[in-house]
């Protein structure tokens, strides 16, 4: 049997703690599956992260402390390891990108906006100028770069499995200039297509549903019992609670019995990028005053033109 190889804690600080915890959880004469029990996370992420390759989310931090009697040390250094890999995300969201990697599938909900792996860069710009407008520029261009990079994760051979669920609102209703929308649509098309994703939109008749308020992400994993997360505009956290997330997993599961099929709501969306592409070809809303725009809008919203 080859040599067992032991990171270099030298090369990073995610190396350094990940060392760390294989010291101590040696010393404590556990094995990983034995660490990882209780903690609803699998063997192998625990191994990644004592390689160095994964930031010990603060879950799991809190977790290690306790069986390993360390008296905090991991959770107090969850902050230095997540500044290490600062990738354009802010703190409370580094656990995220990890996770989809490692995911089986991914089933997203959000009534508002477009989830963050289908957004274009003009899209989120332009979100980022309406909902944070005194965010600086040059952290706007950051968070647009992380979240290109989670977007690799369609061009992976080992892709999870992908279902996502917006509101109709979220297609119609936006003060975003029609080519970015028609972009972002024809973006969404082009993806759910040639991934053979799933996408589905709640119709605006039906104004009440599960999962009536805030964002859900559920991920699925190969080895380890799946996670939902959950996000507000200034902080984000994980839901590993089984039955928690089985309820998460039991309304979501309805929410997509109230929206459109996938078929018709491909179709919506191709309606809708139609309209978005005709104004921006014919200066629509440059030349319609507000009477007229909210016209349109209506227009909108029974799918016509």
């Amino acid at each position: 049997m080859p040599a067992r190889k032991d990171p270099d804690a030298s090369t990073s600080v995610p190396s350094f703690y990940g060392a760390e915890l294989r010291f101590k959880r040696e010393a404590a004469g556990l094995t990983l599956e034995q660490l990882a029990e209780g903690s609803f996370r699998g063997i192998s992420f625990l191994s990644q992260i004592e390689r160095g390759e994964r930031r010990m989310p603060l879950d799991l931090a809190r977790h290690a402390d306790q069986r390993l009697g360390t008296d905090g040390f991991f959770e107090r250094r969850c902050e230095d390891v997540a500044k290490a890999r600062n990738t354009g995300h802010p703190l409370y969201f580094l656990d995220v990108p990890d996770l989809e990697k490692e995911a089986t599938s991914l089933e997203e909900w959000n009534p508002s906006v477009f989830p963050g792996l289908l957004q274009t860069q003009e899209y989120f710009r332009g979100l980022a100028r309406h909902v944070g407008p005194l965010t600086p520029p040059e952290k706007v261009e950051e968070r647009i770069r992380g979240r290109l990079k989670r977007a690799e994760l369609w061009r992976r051979p080992g892709r999870p499995t992908y279902w996502g669920i917006v509101t109709e609102s979220a297609v119609r209703n936006t003060p975003l200039r029609p080519e970015v929308m028609a972009e972002q649509l024809e973006h969404i098309l082009d993806l759910i297509r040639s991934t053979r994703s799933v996408f589905q939109v709640v119709p605006q008749t039906a104004p009440w549903h599960p999962l009536q308020h805030g964002m859900a992400k559920i991920m699925g994993f190969a080895d380890a019992p799946p996670l939902v997360w959950t996000e507000g505009d200034f902080n984000g956290h994980i839901v590993d609670y089984p039955s928690t997330v089985a309820e998460y997993r039991r309304r979501y599961d309805l929410l997509r019995a109230v929206a459109l099929p996938p078929d018709a709501s491909l179709a919506l969306i191709e309606e809708a990028a139609r309209t978005y592409r005709h104004e921006a070809q014919h200066g629509d809303r440059a030349e319609l005053g507000g009477v007229a725009q909210e016209q349109l809008q209506q227009r909108r919203r029974r799918g016509l033109r």
